[in-house]
């Protein structure tokens, strides 16, 4: 089964390498991505019925995953999920993301295979 995803990510070299990874490891086709929290959140309410799976960065060009979590909170389809994917993963950001909804938080330096096998799951 594949699994529809949207990326939200500033990065244009994380989120093309992002992209690529999971499609040769895992069974993901990426529906979109934004760089800005607007765009993202945007983009989501609009089009709730085609993805399964959200990417988040934290940190965007403009804006903050943060509030892209807040506002998915009581807005997402039973079955869809919500991951971060951040650098900045530290003990305290993770309790707050789960506390605004993600399913997960991966550090993007160290975790990319676990976000692969959740992905794959």
């Amino acid at each position: 089964m594949t699994v529809r995803t949207y990326i939200i990510e500033d990065s244009p070299t994380i989120r093309d390498n992002l992209i690529e990874t999971l499609q040769d490891l895992a069974q993901v086709q990426t529906v979109g991505t934004a760089e800005t929290e607007h765009e993202g959140k945007r983009w989501l309410a609009q089009n709730d019925g085609t993805w399964d799976l959200a990417i988040v960065d934290l940190f965007l060009r403009e804006g903050s995953g943060l509030n892209v979590l807040d506002a998915l909170r009581e807005r997402r389809r039973p079955g869809q999920r919500l991951i971060v994917l951040s650098n900045h993963a530290t003990q305290d950001v993770r309790w707050r993301c789960a506390q605004l909804g993600a399913d997960a938080v991966f550090d993007k330096s160290t975790e990319i295979e676990k976000l692969v096998a959740y992905c794959n799951a």
